[in-house]
């Protein structure tokens, strides 16, 4: 049930709040050599946002035989997980988090993330005093461009489509964000140019969370009063 009073801003996590898209990407792209499929690592890295369903379509076809899709996927959190203890928050996200709730907004965790990996952000992020929910990929049958995860995070915290903002790197959360009529700010900082994201229909792009802070009152979400 949604509040008509309330507004908020969801935010992305990998590459958006914590930085994690090249880590992603390597670890990708060495699951899929063991796998021996041959793919330039830019290719993965432009695939980075997407679930690991779409992902994999993406980069090896739709058409492609399935069955060692759970073996890549094993062997891609494994190698990530070997960088949990050196994941770091990007310049300005707890920062960021804590003045959109002294606006009075809720602050959102709409991650398609696993379970177990969103334990690690949140724990990178340290500002779960200030967190209304968080959302997983347990929460969305569709994985990113649908706009399943945004849909569970609005169910979640009570807030309609019209009065909350999504900030994101990827192309990806910009299309899932579109589908749903919500605005979306794009953050370079997770390796996706200002000009692709503007191009995809954010509102408005900036280099990290920081350089958003800075911004935070003629932005988007200082809109939302």
């Amino acid at each position: 049930m949604t509040d008509d009073k309330r507004r908020g801003v969801l935010f992305d996590v990998d590459g958006t709040l914590v930085d994690t898209t090249y880590l992603h990407t390597v670890s990708w792209w060495e699951a899929l050599r063991q796998g021996d499929h041959r793919v330039p690592m830019a290719h993965v890295h432009r695939s980075i946002g997407m679930g690991s369903d779409k992902l994999l379509d993406h980069l090896l076809g739709a058409e492609r035989d399935r069955d060692a899709d759970g073996r890549l996927r094993d062997a891609h959190d494994a190698l990530y997980a070997e960088y949990w203890e050196r994941l770091a928050p990007l310049p300005g996200a707890r920062e960021l988090l804590r003045a959109c709730a002294e606006r009075g907004l809720r602050v959102v965790l709409a991650t398609s993330a696993a379970e177990h990996e969103v334990t690690a952000l949140r724990a990178v992020l340290d500002a779960d005093d200030v967190i209304d929910s968080v959302t997983s990929s347990a929460d969305a049958q569709e994985s990113k461009p649908a706009p399943d995860i945004l849909v569970a995070a609005l169910e979640q915290s009570g807030l309609a489509a019209e009065r909350v903002v999504f900030v994101g790197d990827s192309v990806w959360d910009v299309a899932a964000a579109g589908k749903l009529g919500i605005p979306c700010i794009g953050l370079t900082c997770g390796g996706t140019g200002r000009a692709e994201l503007a191009g995809a229909g954010a509102v408005a792009v900036y280099d990290d969370p920081a350089a958003l802070l800075d911004a935070l009152a003629d932005s988007a979400i200082g809109a939302l009063g």
